[in-house]
């Protein structure tokens, strides 16, 4: 099963609605991690085997967060005027279709109508 760290950038009610379609889901809000630098949500997410589900672009950086160190990133690129409840829908959809067990060593960016992988040979 996948397994997500869910940063403060994405709505708040994004981890219950990964929850209801069978993720493990944990929002950073709720692990104390809020206003937190990206390095030390980063290393919370690989101690504990979390893949890291954000909307900030920097997570996309390969140089900064090496594929072969993570558990998986996915980085969501979707309009701000996009409401809550449809992005919750929209990523749990995109997420699910990726049919995958395991994100491990993968930085995923979902955009409108477009998904791109990259995954650490």
């Amino acid at each position: 099963m996948l397994a997500f760290l869910i940063d403060e950038d994405l709505p708040r009610g994004l981890a219950v609605r990964l929850r209801t379609a069978d993720f493990d889901a944990t929002d950073v809000r709720d692990v104390g991690l809020q206003a937190t630098p990206d390095a030390a949500i980063y290393q919370y997410a690989v101690a504990h085997t979390l893949a890291l589900l954000t909307a900030d672009l920097g997570f996309s950086n390969i140089v900064r967060f090496p594929l072969e160190e993570h558990h998986g990133i996915v980085v969501a690129r979707f309009p701000n005027e996009i409401p809550a409840p449809s992005l919750n829908r929209i990523l749990t959809e995109a997420i699910g279709a990726l049919g995958l067990d395991s994100l491990r060593q993968t930085l995923v960016i979902l955009e409108p109508g477009r998904t791109r992988i990259r995954r650490h040979m």
